[in-house]
């Protein structure tokens, strides 16, 4: 009966959705598997992507995923940047991380969940229905998981898509708690194919 009703909602939820998360979820869809690929169209169709899930995750309250998504999109120039062939310059190639690179990624991370945590509690400290649950922690460990993914992608250093891997699999519940089923599903699928990446450049780094 309970998981009949968890079917029913998330049905609901699909129907409801907006063509504007339609839209951001099949540009994200492209996004990664275009990565998977090693293609430099991962970054095109992702700032299409993120640029739109800044609209959708402020009307949601997801404040750290809409603040990350502008942060996606200034990385999301960086990489394209870094993935393209440029004149008397070597190709950037699939590495792993290095001490420096782990080093480097930890302390983004440190900072990251700092930053995010102390704007919003200067920003949403009277919303206390916001923070009455573990929505905002949860939302800020993911954003700053995503923080170091994205950093790594643009670098292409190959622990990427682990990063990938556990933030879908914890945005997965988020979103459909929070009533975007179609982008829990989107995550969902991003899970696979973080999956998928991570077997694809595995194979290229051998």
């Amino acid at each position: 009966m309970i998981t009949l009703s968890i079917i029913q909602s998330f049905w609901n939820n699909i129907l409801n959705t907006s063509l504007i998360e339609f839209i951001a979820v099949v540009f994200g869809l492209l996004s990664v598997w275009y990565a998977k690929q090693e293609k430099i169209l991962v970054y095109p169709t992702g700032i299409i992507s993120v640029v739109l899930y800044v609209f959708i995750c402020f009307e949601v309250k997801l404040y750290a995923d809409a603040g990350i998504n502008l942060y996606y999109f200034i990385m999301s120039v960086y990489g394209w940047y870094c993935w393209a062939i440029k004149k008397n310059q070597p190709v950037l190639h699939i590495t792993a991380c290095s001490k420096r690179d782990w080093f480097f990624s930890a302390g983004l991370f440190v900072v990251s969940l700092g930053v995010i945590i102390v704007l919003l509690k200067i920003f949403k400290k009277d919303d206390i229905g916001y923070w009455s649950t573990m929505v905002p922690y949860i939302d800020t460990f993911v954003t700053s998981v995503f923080i170091v993914g994205m950093w790594m992608m643009a670098r292409k250093k190959i622990e990427n898509w682990i990063l990938w891997i556990i933030g879908d699999a914890i945005s997965i519940p988020l979103f459909i708690y929070k009533g975007l089923a179609f982008t829990g599903f989107q995550f969902l699928a991003f899970l696979v194919l973080a999956v998928m990446g991570y077997a694809s450049w595995r194979k290229s780094i051998k």
